[in-house]
C-alpha cells in the first residue's frame, strides 16, 4: 500500500517494505521513481511521515505550497 503526499507541490508516496520505509516520486501518470537519497528512519510510525518529509524537504516550501499534505 502506498501512502501519498503532496510534498510542497510534488507528488510523492511512501511504502513500507521489509521493515523499511521507501520513498518515491509519483509521475502523475501511474509511474513511480524510487528516491534513494532520502532514508526514512524505520522506527517512524505512519502518522509521523508527513512531519519527517516536511523536515527533509522544507527548503522547497513556497507561498503556494507551504506544507506537506497527506493525500491518501
Amino acid at each position: 500500500m502506498f501512502i501519498k503526499f503532496d510534498v510542497f507541490g510534488k507528488n510523492m508516496s511512501v511504502r513500507r517494505e521489509d521493515e523499511q520505509w521507501l520513498l518515491f516520486v509519483d509521475s502523475g501518470m501511474g509511474m513511480r521513481t524510487r528516491v534513494f537519497d532520502v532514508v526514512i528512519p524505520p522506527h517512524l510510525k505512519q502518522d509521523e511521515l508527513a512531519i519527517y518529509l516536511d523536515d527533509i524537504f522544507h527548503e522547497h516550501a513556497s507561498e503556494s505550497h507551504p506544507h506537506v499534505r497527506l493525500l491518501s
